[in-house]
C-alpha cells in the first residue's frame, strides 16, 4: 500500500520558519512526481510546490521565493522549507502523488 506520512507541523509566528517531511513508502519514490499540496480553513486543496524524480522544482506564485521543496531519494523522503511564513500560510499540508495524498501536517501562522 502507498503510504505517505507527513510530520513537522506546528504554530509559528508570523516571519518564522517550519520544515514539513513525508515518509513514503510501498511505491516506487525515485520514480514518482511528488508534491505538496495544503487545504486553509473552510477552503478548497491548493497546490503548494512540485519536484520531479530528477528534481526540477515547481512552485505556486503566492510562496516562490519562500518555500524550497527537495527530496532524498534514497530515504524515501520529500521536505518542504517554509520561510517567512505568513498568516495566509495556515493550513494542512500534505505530500501527495498523482492519486494518493497522505495524512496531513498541520501549519499555524499567527501571533
Amino acid at each position: 500500500d502507498v503510504q505517505l506520512q507527513a510530520s513537522g507541523g506546528g504554530w509559528v509566528q508570523p516571519g518564522g520558519s517550519l520544515k514539513l517531511s513525508c515518509a513514503a513508502s510501498g511505491f516506487a519514490f525515485n520514480r514518482t512526481y511528488m508534491r505538496w499540496v495544503r487545504q486553509p480553513p473552510g477552503q478548497e486543496t491548493e497546490f503548494v510546490a512540485s519536484m520531479s524524480s530528477v528534481g526540477n522544482a515547481y512552485y505556486q506564485d503566492a510562496v516562490k521565493g519562500r518555500f524550497t521543496i527537495s527530496r532524498d531519494n534514497a530515504k524515501n523522503m520529500l521536505y518542504l522549507q517554509m520561510n517567512s511564513l505568513k498568516s495566509e500560510d495556515t493550513a494542512v499540508y500534505y505530500c501527495a502523488t498523482d492519486s494518493v495524498r497522505g495524512q496531513g501536517a498541520l501549519v499555524t501562522v499567527s501571533s
